[in-house]
């Protein structure tokens, strides 16, 4: 354990921001699970916009890689496009 004051700090702070990141990715899963779940074009294509930002987010701030986040935006847009 860390024995300095700023040490200990910085252990508080990695595991708020740790929560944090864990949260964003969990919600961002499970919206993406849901539209991949949806088999109406319109619900589907109304929902894109919402999931896309949420994972422009994430990876604006860096919990995902700016190219994983294009792929996933990507093949999800992709999906909904094929949606008859």
């Amino acid at each position: 354990m860390a024995n300095h004051q700023a040490t200990k700090k910085d252990v508080r702070q990695a595991a708020k921001r740790r929560e944090r990141n864990r949260y964003q990715g969990r919600t961002t899963r499970n919206a993406i699970r849901d539209l991949k779940a949806v088999t109406e074009k319109a619900a589907a294509a109304g929902e894109l916009p919402n999931v896309i930002s949420m994972i422009d987010k994430m990876a604006k701030t860096g919990i995902i890689h700016k190219n994983k986040a294009s792929n996933l935006k990507s093949k999800l847009a992709k999906r909904v496009n094929g949606l008859a």
